[in-house]
């Protein structure tokens, strides 16, 4: 029975591989959010959290966003796919297969997360691991990448 769900749910995202799934909001990318991060995570050196510094030291005249705090955004900016969740009990992250920051996101900056699926193949008993292929783009640098992924998330299919 499970691997006839765990079939059926391959074949229903079948027809959106290879296609764009998803572009998300536009998000601010503020030093409010750059000193949580910071606080939250121990992520603090100063080319993040002293802008007086950063403008003096540092060739992008400003602070820029820890590239953890890019990555944790995916999973916000993640809601904007429209992957169908018929028979999806729970989904949870996989992991990245591969991950790179291609620049640095300067504050003041808006970015947004722009999702393609790659491929589904079963994973155990119970469920699907879906590979997408997940971008972080910088409005203001012609939606130049800041970061690029491919992301795999897992999804537990209901008994």
């Amino acid at each position: 029975m499970n691997a006839q769900r765990i079939k059926a749910h391959i074949e229903l995202l079948a027809p959106f591989i290879g296609r764009e799934i998803g572009v998300s909001p536009w998000v601010r990318i503020d030093q409010e959010r750059i000193d949580a991060h910071a606080r939250t995570t121990g992520d603090d050196a100063w080319i993040h959290t002293d802008p007086a510094r950063a403008a003096k030291e540092t060739p992008f005249g400003c602070t820029i966003a820890q590239n953890f705090l890019l990555m944790s955004l995916l999973t916000d900016m993640a809601q904007a796919t429209n992957l169908p969740t018929d028979g999806v009990a729970y989904r949870t992250s996989y992991g990245f297969d591969r991950l790179r920051i291609v620049q640095p996101v300067l504050v003041g900056s808006r970015v947004r997360g722009r999702f393609e699926l790659r491929k589904v193949e079963a994973k155990g008993h119970h469920g699907v691991l879906v590979y997408l292929d997940a971008s972080i783009e910088i409005e203001d640098d012609d939606l130049a990448p800041a970061l690029a992924a491919e992301w795999l998330i897992y999804r537990r299919l209901e008994d």
